[in-house]
């Protein structure tokens, strides 16, 4: 109380000077006191009625009704006004007396100062009842406006609490063939959809609760009573504190109605193989011929030949017209573990031909071996026979060593055919493009390119924000590299940083990089950046010395650099990479282990190295929602780490069902085209194009 309010006060009293005295000393108090003198209890109803009341003080010894009477006739009128009983004198058994009566305390009309502290301490009771009920009242309201409103939407809205549903409405009934809200409520939200989608909506529910869920973001999930074309259903999630604690509602839009148009989906239907649903061969060839001609934003294309190993088993035991069932489900199997941007097609008999869009050859690579690995876990079923099948995967990445798209196939259906080889049931990556003459050729042009855009400081630096899962205390950037040509085109980096690595050049760019993050530093708030540091310069005994200079010269705080090696190069040369390590350790950088769980639970390597940072591997995200398996292995490396007390980034989220997961996992921080595309920094603004090898080749020409 600071007595800036005014109180308005009824004095109860025969005595007019009690009302001077009792003003005078609430006065004294701090409070700015209006009295209204009732020396007749014929008066209270009036004053009570008229004035918004906010105490009343009644004199024992100088009114004529008792403090049981008082109370009667107040609480006909506003039974939350407190009353305070004063008396010449007053000891405990009186005290207790009055408040038996229903008075909250009584003072002695002497001690002014216990009167002051009494008359605080129930003002301020008071005014938090007010406030409190106010509240309840306002939720109260504001919960049967959320309902009124639930019942009005055409989106299908439930309110989860703990997980399990509390309240729905007529469109979620209608969307989930419900009869009645006795079928849904009190049920687990997660019944209604595939396991598939479950680890995904609980993540978003636990995201939304802590209050990291954005209001206007969109979970994809299927239905498990669905079966037809609205099976994909939009979830919308928004938390809620209500009395009884915190909920969240959720909310799916109506299914857009597609427009009629028969002629479009015919054409569509005939595009698609009717086995595999994937696109016809021509089809297929035609759309990466045009995917092929302009490079992707980020990354490399990749070819992957996936064909099902001795078919002719198969077909003995499901038999020759149910075969085509089974190859149906391979080809859904294969299709779940596509990224968005990929594009697939049945290439001839069991053999599916998949257009990846990846960051590296190895990351395709990967792809397949984990597609192999799901393959041979999976029972396929048709009515009541079963078949366990098993693929081959061929792995080629677009190069222009090719010099038609019939080489680029055949490439990679060289590199199945090793995998045939070799027993089947694995992935091939195709090692044509290296070994071919054609390959040095190409990397003479891209040395003296590298060479001049190092002289002429034409490398950029681009940044990918990191986001926290858990906080966002710590402002983190991962730090890339570009580069441009002659004409201020940007080149990009799946062209030249492979031919850097072939060239032992990588350890230039490398320390390039580490002084543009200094650079960075210095003019960003940045807490943290993460460089990357090559195989080359972990090898190269020069390169703490060279860094110790450069930090002393520039006298950069080196608490805010993370070095990244990725896990392969840091198992393989492990003795080095531990030297680097604790070279690092004592100027104060940070290291983290980048590309981490490709080789599953490796946790030796986090014992070894001791990293401040682990970044869970990009391909894993690719099939996160869908695989309880991959999610289970993020799940031990992430406790892994967190038992050894080192933090967690997720590389490469895409959308916001990765994001719900990681959540649900317990992962630290995530980055990817989902958090924010890379933003190129301390480069002119101007707008540049991407060209590609054959340009700079041109160019070099003439």
């Amino acid at each position: 109380m600071n007595g800036r309010h005014s109180i308005s006060i009824a004095v109860l009293t025969e005595n007019q000077d009690d009302v001077a005295l009792i003003n005078g000393t609430l006065r004294d108090a701090g409070h700015a006191a209006h009295c209204h003198w009732i020396n007749n209890p014929n008066n209270l109803g009036e004053t009570l009625s008229a004035e918004n009341v906010e105490l009343l003080i009644l004199n024992c010894d100088s009114y004529s009704d008792t403090v049981r009477q008082v109370i009667k006739q107040k609480d006909r009128y506003n039974p939350e006004v407190p009353v305070i009983a004063l008396q010449q004198e007053a000891d405990e058994k009186s005290i207790q007396k009055a408040m038996e009566s229903g008075a909250c305390d009584l003072v002695s009309i002497g001690l002014k100062h216990r009167l002051q502290s009494v008359v605080t301490r129930e003002l301020r009771a008071l005014r938090v009842e007010r406030a409190l009920n106010s509240t309840i009242h306002s939720a109260c309201e504001y919960k049967r406006q959320l309902k009124d409103h639930m019942q009005s939407s055409t989106s299908a809205i439930a309110l989860v609490e703990d997980g399990i549903i509390t309240d729905i409405n007529d469109a979620w009934l209608k969307l989930f063939r419900s009869a009645s809200n006795d079928e849904v409520i009190g049920l687990p939200l997660m019944d209604n959809f595939e396991a598939e989608s479950q680890a995904a909506i609980k993540g978003a529910l636990i995201a939304a609760i802590a209050g990291k869920w954005a209001a206007d973001e969109k979970l994809i999930a299927r239905s498990q009573v669905i079966s037809d074309d609205t099976n994909e259903l939009h979830l919308e999630f928004r938390k809620f504190i209500f009395d009884n604690g915190p909920c969240v509602q959720v909310r799916i839009s109506p299914p857009q109605k597609l427009s009629d148009e028969p002629t479009k989906l015919v054409h569509d239907a005939l595009k698609r193989d009717p086995t595999t649903l994937l696109f016809h061969r021509a089809q297929f060839l035609d759309r990466i011929k045009k995917r092929l001609s302009k490079k992707p934003s980020s990354g490399m294309h990749v070819l992957a030949y996936v064909r099902v190993d001795n078919f002719s088993e198969v077909l003995e035991k499901v038999g020759i017209l149910n075969s085509d069932e089974i190859l149906g489900q391979f080809a859904e199997a294969v299709r779940k573990r596509m990224h968005p941007r990929d594009v697939a097609g049945r290439f001839e008999g069991t053999a599916l031909m998949v257009l990846l869009e990846r960051g590296k050859a190895r990351d395709a690579e990967v792809w397949g071996k984990q597609l192999c690995e799901s393959i041979s876990k999976r029972t396929f079923e048709i009515e009541d026979r079963s078949a366990n099948l098993t693929c081959t995967v061929g792995v080629c990445a677009a190069n222009e060593v090719f010099s038609s798209l019939e080489d680029f196939v055949a490439a990679t259906i060289d590199a199945y055919k090793m995998g045939k080889e070799a027993g089947g049931n694995t992935a091939i990556l195709s090692e044509s493009a290296d070994e071919d003459s054609k390959q040095k050729e190409f990397d003479a042009i891209w040395i003296k390119h590298l060479k001049a855009a190092l002289m002429d400081n034409r490398f950029r630096l681009a940044q990918l924000p990191i986001a926290g899962l858990r906080s966002d205390g710590i402002e983190m950037y991962d730090l890339l590299v570009r580069m441009l040509d002659e004409q201020g085109n940007s080149v990009l980096p799946s062209e030249f940083l492979p031919a850097a690595e072939r060239n032992n050049m990588m350890k230039n760019i490398d320390r390039w990089m580490i002084k543009a993050a200094m650079a960075f530093c210095t003019d960003s708030e940045a807490d943290r950046v993460f460089v990357r540091l090559s195989r080359q310069s972990v090898l190269d005994p020069t390169t703490i010395a060279w860094m110790e200079r450069e930090f002393d010269n520039g006298k950069f705080d080196c608490t805010r650099l993370v070095m990244q090696i990725p896990e392969r190069d840091a198992a393989k040369h492990i003795k080095q990479t531990r030297a680097i390590v604790k070279q690092l350790r004592k100027m104060g950088v940070g290291f983290a282990l980048e590309h981490y769980g490709i080789d599953r639970e490796r946790f030796q390597i986090l014992d070894i190295l001791k990293p401040d940072y682990v970044k869970v591997d990009g391909e894993l995200m690719h099939t996160l929602m869908t695989d309880p398996d991959m999610q289970k292995s993020v799940e031990n490396i992430v406790r892994a780490a967190a038992e050894r007390g080192i933090k967690s980034i997720a590389e490469r989220v895409e959308n916001a069902n990765a994001m719900a997961v990681l959540f649900q996992l317990g992962l630290d921080f995530m980055q990817g085209h989902y958090v924010n595309e890379p933003e190129v920094v301390l480069q002119d603004r101007d707008k540049v194009r991407r060209k590609s090898l054959a340009e700079l080749t041109a160019a070099s020409a003439s």
